[in-house]
C-alpha cells in the first residue's frame, strides 16, 4: 500500500506540472526507430535494422543525472540491467566490492558475463577477467549503447548476457569549450571534474580531469579517486579518420567489512589505464576500421584482519595487461544486401604475487598469458522490400580452452515507418579467466567455456510524430557449463556444473509531452529457475526531465522487487525497496548554473551486498561553469 501511495503521489505531481504549461527546452534523448548506432553491428546501422534489443542512453540524460560514475545512470534507464552498490561512492575491489553488472540475470560478481566496451574496445583485467566499475566516469561519455542479450558473435567471450558500449565524447564543431562541475554533499563527499572540447579544421581533441572523494557511510569506508582522459582525432579526408586516446584512473578504497563481520585495514590501491588507436573509413557502400587497444593495471591490496586478530604480514600485488587488434569491414555489394567480415586478436596476461613486511622474499601466485584469435562473418539481406534477415557466425579459438562456434540469426520487419517487429536466436559464451583457472583455491585449469542460448521477440511502436514510443521484449535464456565453486575432499574447486534458465518481459516507453518536457518509464520482470544473487525479479523506473525559463528539474522513482541478496539453501534472503532521486538546477547566466540533488529521499533502509547497508537520504549541491 505504501508503494502504491507513493506512485499515486508521483503521478499527481506530474499532472500538476503539466497543468502549468510553461516550458523552455527538451533534453533531446529520445531514441527514434531510425537512430544510428554502432554496437549491434560494429559499423553505423539504423536501430530498426538490428534484430537484437538495444537501449541508448544519451549524453544529456547522463549530464542531467549529475553523477560522477557512469553506472548509476544507466541502471535506471535500461530495463533488465542491474548494478550492485555498497555505499555512497566507490565500488572497490576484492572482498566486499560492488559494481557487479547483470543483464537479465546474467553477469556475475565480479562481472565476467557482461562485456564492457569503450568505443568498441573490450575492457577487462588480464588476470581477473572483469572490468573495474570505478574506472568509468560520466564525464567521458557522449552516450552509452546497451545490447540486452548475448552478443558473442561480434564480440566473443564475456558478451554472455550483453554488452555495454561507452561512446566517448568528441568536438562536433570548430572552437574551444570548457566545462567545470564541482559538487559537495553528505558524508564529506566531493566530486569535481573539468573537461575541454577543441576543434580546428581537421583536428579535434577532448580532455577531462576528475577528482572524487567520500568519507563513506561507515568508519573505514573512505574512497579517493583521480581520473584523466584525453582523445585526439584527425580527419584525413571526408572518408578517412583517425583517433587515439588515453584514460588513466587511480583510486584507493577501504572496506569496513559486513556489519556483523567488520574488517580493519582492508584497503586497495588500484591504477588502471586504457589506450587505443583507430583508423576508420566510410564510403557509400563500404565502411570499416582498424583498431588497436591496450589495457593495463597495477593493484595493491591489503586483505585486512578482524577485530582481535593479527595484522597480515603479506600484501597482494598484481600487474596485468590486455592488448588486441580488431579489423572489420562492411560491404553492400548490391541493394538490400550487407556483408560484415571481421578479425579479432587478443592477449590477456599478468603477474600476481605476495610481498611480505618481514624479510621473506616475494611469493609468486601466478604468471600466465592466454591468446585468443577469432574471425566472423555477418550477412544482412532484405527480402520482400521490408523484411530484413540477419545471420552470422564466429569461429573463436582460445589457446587454453580451444575452439568455439558462435552462430546468430534474426529478423527485423518494419511494418511501417513507426512499427517494427523483431526476433533473434543468439548464442553467447565466456571463457574461464586466468584467475579461475590458475589463481587461489578453488582454481581449476581444466575449466571449459560457459555457454548460453537466447531466444527473443520484440515490438517497437512510435506514435504522435515520434513524441510517444514504447518497446516490448520477451526473452528466454538457457545456459550450461556455468562455473561454480563446490567443496571436495581436497577443498573448494571451480567446476562447470551450473545452469542458467531465465525468462522474462521488458517494457520501455517515453512521452515527449512538449519541446521541453519528457517523461520515461521502463519495467522488467525476470523469472530465474536457478536463483541468482543480486538480480531483481521486478525492476521499475519512472522519471521526467523538465526545463522552464532558467530552471531544470529531473526526478525519478525506482522500485526494486524481490532482490535476492543471498541464495544459500539454508538462508535465502530477498528484499524490496523504492528509491526516489531528484535534481534541481538554476542558471544564473549563460556560463554559471547552481544545482542541488537528493538521493534516496524516501530514506529507505536496504542492502544490495549482504551486510553493507546503503545510505539513507543524502543531499549534494554544486556549480556548473561553461566557458
Amino acid at each position: 500500500m505504501r508503494i502504491k501511495k507513493r506512485l499515486i503521489l508521483t503521478a499527481v505531481f506530474l499532472q500538476f506540472i503539466l497543468a502549468n504549461g510553461t516550458y523552455a527546452r527538451l533534453l533531446e534523448d529520445s531514441v527514434q526507430l531510425d537512430e544510428v548506432i554502432v554496437t549491434g553491428s560494429r559499423t553505423e546501422t539504423n536501430l530498426r535494422n538490428l534484430p537484437m534489443s538495444v537501449t541508448v542512453v544519451g549524453g544529456k540524460t547522463l549530464e542531467n543525472r549529475l553523477e560522477q560514475s557512469l553506472l548509476p545512470s544507466i541502471t535506471e534507464e535500461v530495463p533488465g540491467l542491474y548494478i550492485t552498490g555498497r555505499g555512497i561512492m566507490g565500488y572497490g575491489v576484492s572482498a566486499g566490492s560492488a559494481g557487479g553488472m547483470k543483464i537479465r540475470g546474467v553477469g556475475g560478481s565480479p562481472t565476467t558475463g557482461v562485456l564492457l566496451l569503450i568505443d568498441g574496445h573490450p575492457q577487462y583485467m588480464g588476470l581477473m577477467g572483469h572490468p573495474l566499475p570505478d574506472a568509468y566516469q560520466s564525464l567521458m561519455a557522449e552516450r552509452v549503447e546497451v545490447v540486452r542479450g548475448p552478443a558473442s558473435m561480434l564480440y566473443g567471450s564475456n558478451a554472455l548476457g550483453g554488452v555495454i558500449n561507452i561512446i566517448t565524447k568528441k568536438s562536433p564543431e570548430n572552437g574551444i569549450k570548457t566545462n567545470l562541475r564541482a559538487m559537495y554533499g553528505s558524508y564529506n563527499t566531493v566530486s569535481s571534474e573539468v573537461d575541454n572540447y577543441a576543434r580546428s579544421g581537421k583536428f579535434s581533441s577532448y580532455l577531462s580531469l576528475g577528482y572524487n572523494h567520500s568519507d563513506g557511510i561507515r568508519e573505514n569506508m573512505n574512497f579517493n579517486q583521480y581520473s584523466a582522459y584525453g582523445k585526439f582525432g584527425y580527419d584525413f579526408t571526408s572518408n578517412w579518420k583517425a583517433f587515439a586516446d588515453l584514460s588513466l584512473t587511480n583510486f584507493d578504497a577501504s572496506n569496513p567489512g559486513a556489519i556483523d563481520d567488520p574488517m580493519i585495514d582492508s584497503d586497495v590501491d588500484v591504477t588502471r589505464g586504457v589506450t587505443s588507436f583507430s583508423i576508420e573509413n566510410r564510403y557509400g557502400r563500404t565502411s570499416g576500421a582498424f583498431k588497436f587497444f591496450y589495457n593495463f593495471g597495477l593493484h595493491n591490496i591489503n586483505d585486512g584482519y578482524r577485530p582481535g586478530g593479527v595484522p597480515l604480514v603479506s600484501r597482494f600485488r598484481s600487474t596485468d595487461n590486455m592488448f588486441g587488434i580488431s579489423l572489420y569491414q562492411a560491404f553492400e555489394p548490391f541493394t538490400g544486401n550487407r556483408i560484415t567480415a571481421g578479425f579479432d586478436l587478443q592477449r590477456f596476461s599478468g603477474h600476481a604475487w605476495n610481498t611480505f613486511l618481514d624479510a621473506r622474499p616475494n611469493a609468486d601466485i601466478a604468471e600466465k598469458g592466454v591468446n585468443d584469435v577469432a574471425g566472423y562473418l555477418n550477412i544482412e539481406q532484405k527480402i520482400f522490400s521490408k523484411l530484413l534477415l540477419n545471420a552470422g557466425i564466429r569461429l573463436d579459438n582460445n589457446s587454453q580452452t580451444g575452439t568455439e562456434w558462435v552462430p546468430q540469426a534474426g529478423l527485423s520487419f518494419p511494418v511501417s515507418d513507426v512499427t517494427v517487429l523483431k526476433a533473434i536466436v543468439s548464442r553467447g559464451f565466456r571463457n574461464p579467466t586466468i584467475r579461475e583457472m590458475y589463481m587461489f583455491p578453488p582454481q581449476n585449469p581444466d575449466l571449459k567455456p560457459e555457454r548460453l542460448m537466447n531466444y527473443e521477440l520484440s515490438f517497437s511502436q512510435k506514435l504522435l510524430d515520434y513524441r510517444l514510443g514504447f518497446d516490448v521484449n520477451l526473452f528466454y535464456l538457457k545456459g550450461d557449463n556455468a562455473i561454480q565453486t563446490i567443496m571436495t575432499d581436497r577443498g573448494p574447486l571451480n567446476v562447470n556444473t551450473g545452469e542458467i534458465e531465465n525468462y522474462g518481459l521488458e517494457l520501455a516507453s517515453y512521452y515527449r509531452i512538449s519541446p521541453n518536457f519528457r517523461i520515461s518509464a521502463n519495467y522488467s520482470w525476470l523469472n530465474m529457475e536457478y536463483k541468482i544473487e543480486v538480480a531483481p525479479e521486478h525492476k521499475l523506473y519512472a522519471g521526467f526531465d523538465w526545463s522552464v525559463s532558467k530552471w531544470r528539474i529531473s526526478s525519478g522513482v525506482q522500485y526494486i522487487g524481490n532482490l535476492y541478496t543471498s541464495v544459500a539453501a539454508a538462508n535465502t534472503v530477498k528484499d524490496s525497496f523504492t528509491l526516489w532521486n531528484a535534481r534541481l538546477a538554476y542558471s544564473i547566466c549563460k556560463t554559471l548554473e547552481l544545482f542541488v540533488k537528493g538521493e534516496n529521499l524516501l530514506s529507505q533502509e536496504y542492502e544490495i551486498n549482504t551486510g553493507y547497508p546503503m545510505p539513507k537520504a543524502t543531499v549534494f549541491g554544486g556549480v556548473n561553469l561553461r566557458l
